[in-house]
């Protein structure tokens, strides 16, 4: 058994070794360096520093590459992570907007019938209205006088059934 732990061991040491590579300036031999002073990963190399890398026997010019190199990948990293995350929140939140957005519809739904037969009332009550205004207008007596003709019966002088011999002009000519 201790065979398959040392192989399982050796496995993820590989790993850890391969994944540190993928930084640039960074070979097997110092991915190995990296991975036994305990610093196995990306973001472990960007936290340490460089006084650390230069203590688990890298040159000092180089750990400076390497550790602004990790810094850059762990940024990049961990903004992808939250935009993963973020993803994966919306997506869970879209069925209960989508839930949310169908109760609305069907509220509304529920509703029109009862704001059209609001709306009908509303129409007939003004129909009503306009009917019985029409009866009130047809029903009064009082024909409506036109201005113009008011005008014309409030003539000064006699009225044209008068006979000229009592007008006054008339009379005063025979004297």
């Amino acid at each position: 058994m201790a065979v398959i732990g040392e192989r399982m061991a050796s496995q993820t040491k590989a790993s850890k070794i391969k994944k540190l590579t993928a930084l640039p300036g960074v070979g097997a031999a110092t991915a190995k360096k990296l991975v036994d002073a305990k610093l196995d990963s990306v973001s472990k190399v960007a936290a340490a520093g460089a006084s650390k890398l230069v203590k688990a026997g890298i040159k000092a010019a180089i750990a400076k590459k390497i550790v602004s190199a990790a810094k850059g990948a762990d940024k990049a990293s961990s903004t992808t992570k939250a935009v993963a995350s973020k993803a994966k929140a919306a997506a869970k939140q879209a069925p209960a907007k989508a839930k949310a957005t169908a109760s609305k519809a069907k509220a509304a739904a529920k509703q029109a019938p009862a704001k059209a037969k609001a709306t009908a009332s509303k129409a007939k009550a003004a129909a009503k209205q306009a009917a019985s205004s029409a009866k009130n207008l047809a029903k009064s007596d009082k024909p409506k006088t036109d201005k113009s003709s008011t005008a014309k019966s409030k003539k000064i002088g006699p009225s044209p059934k008068t006979p000229l011999s009592k007008m006054a002009w008339f009379k005063n000519l025979k004297k």
